[in-house]
C-alpha cells in the first residue's frame, strides 16, 4: 500500500513539472490583459489621430468660411458701387431718360466702375425712349447706339468712344445724336480725357441747346473743369445750372459741387 501511494505521489509531481508554463491561468490571464491594453491603446491612438485631423479639417473650414465672408463682403459692396452708379442711369432710360440726375451716372470725383451689359434689345428700346418726340431712329441707328452704349456700361470705355464717334459719323441728323454726344462725352470724363470730354458736352451745348441732355452736358462740363481744377470756370458753369435748370437733379448737384470748390485768394 506503501509503494503504491508513492508511485502516485511521483506520478502527480512528475505530470505537475511537464505542464507547460503558458498554461498556468494567472499567466494566460496576465496575457490576455496585456493583449487588451494593447488593442486599447491602438483605439486611442487612432482616435487622437482622427480628432487631430478633424481639427485640422476644422481649421481649414474656418479659414475658407473666412474667405468666403470676405468675398461676400467685396461682392456686396461691389454691387451697392454699381447700383449707386449705374442706378439712376438706368432708370432714367427705362423711363424715357431727361435732364435730371446725370450726375449720378458717373461719380462726382470721376471714378466709375462696370456695371452688368444690358442686351441689345434693351439699349435699342432706350435709345427709342430718349428720342421720344422726334423722328424715331432706324432700327440700324438703334443696334449701332446700343451696341456703344452697352460697351460704356460694362466699363470698355474706349469700345464705348470708338461706337459713338463712328455713331455720330455715320448718322450726324438722327434723333440719337444729342444723346450720343454726351455718352462720347461720359466715356471720355471717365477716362480721365477730360480735354475731350469738355469738348464733347460743350458740343451738345452748342449743337443741340434744347435737349433734354443739355443740363447733364452742363453739369458735367462744371464736374470736368472742377477735375483739371479750373476753379472760377467750374464755378461759373456750376452756377448756370442751378439758375437755368432750377429744381432739376442737375441744379441739386450743381449745387453740392459748388460747395466744394476751393475759395478763391483774397486780392
Amino acid at each position: 500500500m506503501r509503494m503504491t501511494l508513492l508511485a502516485l505521489a511521483a506520478a502527480m509531481v512528475a505530470g505537475c513539472a511537464s505542464t507547460p508554463a503558458d498554461k498556468d491561468p494567472v499567466q494566460l490571464r496576465l496575457n490576455d490583459l496585456e493583449a487588451r491594453i494593447a488593442r486599447m491603446e491602438r483605439i486611442v491612438a487612432n482616435e487622437v489621430q482622427v480628432s487631430q485631423g478633424l481639427d485640422e479639417v476644422q481649421g481649414n473650414l474656418r479659414e475658407l468660411r473666412g474667405q468666403v465672408e470676405e468675398l461676400e463682403h467685396n461682392e456686396d459692396a461691389l454691387r451697392k458701387q454699381q447700383r449707386d452708379v449705374f442706378g439712376d442711369l438706368e432708370r432714367r432710360l427705362g423711363a424715357g431718360g431727361g435732364g435730371a440726375g446725370a450726375g449720378a451716372a458717373v461719380g462726382p470725383g470721376g471714378a466709375a466702375t462696370a456695371g452688368a451689359a444690358a442686351g441689345a434689345a434693351a439699349g435699342a428700346a432706350a435709345a427709342t425712349d430718349e428720342a421720344a418726340g422726334s423722328n424715331a431712329p432706324s432700327p440700324t441707328e438703334q443696334a449701332v447706339y446700343a451696341q456703344a452704349f452697352d460697351a460704356l456700361k460694362a466699363g470698355s470705355y474706349s469700345t464705348a468712344i470708338t461706337g459713338f464717334k463712328d455713331f455720330l459719323h455715320n448718322y450726324p441728323s438722327s434723333s440719337l445724336a444729342d444723346t450720343a454726344q454726351y455718352w462720347l462725352g461720359e466715356a471720355y470724363y471717365v477716362s480721365h480725357e477730360y480735354d475731350s470730354a469738355a469738348g464733347a458736352f460743350r458740343t451738345v451745348l452748342k449743337k443741340w441747346p434744347d435737349s433734354r441732355k443739355a443740363p447733364d452736358a452742363m453739369l458735367k462740363l462744371g464736374y470736368t473743369q472742377y477735375e483739371q481744377k479750373q476753379y472760377p470756370a467750374a464755378r461759373a458753369t456750376l452756377d448756370e445750372v442751378t439758375k437755368k435748370f432750377p429744381g432739376t437733379d442737375s441744379a441739386r448737384l450743381a449745387a453740392e459741387r459748388l460747395k466744394r470748390i476751393p475759395a478763391q485768394p483774397s486780392q
